[in-house]
């Protein structure tokens, strides 16, 4: 069985909208969260998904899942204090519905531009190698800020160095049990599921993922999604 665990748990303060968080902004008419659903739902390896929501907007998104046609869809559950604590709401709740013995794809509800070659890949990397982090290639130069100083500090080679993404996919047991040892730990620091699974001693394998697939955090991330959308439409209408 694979399980999708999608945060959308976010306020969008970077995207500096006072009237809906970043998830549901629409885009053609249709909110940004959808796209995201959509690529779980029409995937036919996606057995169940998890929706980890803002509690305030838990009945907007039941709303908006029934309109949709979202229908694999069996639980919603409210966000946590920070996004570690979000996402263990939603692989704790996975856990309880259907035991530890899948695997479970942790993705954004904000990054909706993934394909279905991607979902598949991830799905197999944890079948053989136990997770799957999506990365891509950096394609800036990366170093290391100095803390007191306004100086450049090491400086990576970035054809050595990629970009962690999502989804991120494990084993449902795996990840569920990391969580409960941070839990216990008192931490609730991890930047990501990919370093809260490091730090509890798993193997990390990549799987490559499209450039496309950014994360919608600032308005100049929605105008590029915009674009990619348009792009595609336009093509589709030529026939290319």
């Amino acid at each position: 069985m694979n399980i999708a665990v999608i945060f959308a748990g976010g306020t969008g303060t970077r995207m500096n909208t006072r009237s809906k968080p970043k998830q549901f902004l629409e885009m053609h008419g249709k909110p940004v969260l959808i796209y995201t659903l959509e690529n779980f739902q029409n995937h036919p390896l996606i057995d169940y998904i998890i929706l980890v929501c803002l509690s305030s907007w838990m009945d907007y998104a039941k709303a908006l899942l029934k309109k949709y046609g979202i229908d694999k869809v069996s639980a919603i559950v409210p966000g946590g204090e920070s996004g570690q604590e979000s996402i263990y709401h939603g692989v704790r709740k996975a856990e309880k519905l259907y035991g530890g013995e899948h695997v479970v794809l942790i993705h954004d509800g904000v990054r909706p531009l993934i394909t279905p070659e991607l979902i598949t890949d991830c799905i197999e990397s944890v079948k053989k190698n136990g997770s799957a982090i999506t990365v891509s290639p950096a394609i800036e130069t990366i170093f290391l800020k100095e803390e007191e100083s306004n100086q450049v500090g090491q400086i990576f080679n970035r054809s050595k160095c990629e970009m962690a993404k999502a989804p991120q996919c494990f084993k449902l047991q795996d990840i569920y049990e990391a969580h409960e040892h941070a839990r216990a730990e008192g931490r609730n620091d991890f930047i990501d599921s990919a370093s809260l699974m490091q730090h509890y001693g798993h193997p990390l394998f990549t799987v490559k993922g499209p450039a496309e697939n950014i994360k919608i955090t600032t308005p100049s991330d929605f105008y590029v999604f915009r674009a990619i959308m348009d792009a595609k439409e336009n093509l589709q209408i030529l026939g290319l």
